[in-house]
């Protein structure tokens, strides 16, 4: 493809979930008219409906795949007026419904280059466009097709874009951060929006004591460097492997222990804040 190179991958993010076909017929979509596309299927297990979710995973993850297209659907807007596109990067195209959920992986990939709105042909299904509409451009793509051949060029300052989450000082004196949680992982760790830097200015960093307030609790943990640093069933604040503040407990879940969901704000101090 002229100046997008994908190397004829395709990842693939949804929320169709494992119990239906859905998956499965996408993926006949792209063989059929690519054949010999290699598929990257990077979830299908995204919170029915939860774009901010699959944004984030989206992000974490294209970065460690080779040049693709990433095919990504979470739409619960499908059928009305949101519009399909095609996004271009430096190191890959992004396919899907224009409500936030690419530009996060975008802004990984180097940045919007040129963004396309894609046609919906005249009697498509109103509720199958994974299938019916991205599908066919992510085949497209992959096997050359140039993205402004496949659609309208839009703006891309005019792309849909999701709030960011709250990273914030909330006391200088004493030091305080309020944080959102960004999202919670099969094994209950937190993500926190807030990265190493932050923490710093505010005086927390690894082998300190961190004060956590979430709603009306309020706890304290070491700040270590893995879920080891403290003893099995102690809470440790940390820094994931997509450089977040995070907090885990060793051999359980945070989540649970805290009763964290994406969207809380959880409050971060010293023990003496």
């Amino acid at each position: 493809m002229p100046g997008d190179a994908t190397a004829g991958y395709v990842s693939f993010l949804t929320d169709y979930g494992l119990a239906d076909g859905f998956v499965a017929a996408c993926h006949g979509v792209l063989l059929d008219r690519a054949p010999g596309v290699h598929i990257i299927d990077i979830t299908h297990l995204v919170p029915a409906g939860d774009v901010r979710r699959g944004s984030v995973v989206l992000a974490q993850t294209v970065r460690h795949l080779p040049p693709a297209v990433h095919l990504a659907v979470v739409d619960p807007g499908v059928g009305t007026a949101r519009r399909a596109i095609a996004v271009s990067t430096p190191r890959g195209i992004l396919v899907g419904p224009d409500n936030g959920l690419l530009p996060p992986a975008a802004d990984t990939l180097g940045g919007v280059r040129r963004a396309v709105a894609l046609p919906v042909p005249d009697g498509t299904p109103a509720t199958f466009h994974g299938r019916d509409v991205f599908a066919p451009a992510a085949a497209a793509l992959v096997a050359g097709r140039d993205p402004v051949t496949l659609g309208v060029p839009v703006d891309p300052a005019s792309l849909v874009r999701l709030a960011p989450p709250v990273a914030r000082f909330v006391s200088a004196d004493p030091a305080e951060v309020e944080v959102e949680v960004v999202t919670t992982d099969h094994f209950g760790n937190i993500a926190l929006a807030a990265d190493p830097a932050l923490l710093a200015a505010a005086g927390l960093a690894p082998g300190r004591i961190v004060r956590i307030m979430l709603a009306s609790s309020v706890t304290q943990a070491l700040f270590g460097v893995t879920f080891g640093s403290v003893r099995p069933g102690e809470l440790v604040v940390y820094v994931d492997s997509s450089g977040l503040a995070a907090l885990a407990v060793n051999g359980g879940s945070a989540a649970e222990r805290l009763g964290a969901k994406a969207g809380d704000l959880v409050r971060l101090a010293s023990p003496g804040a």
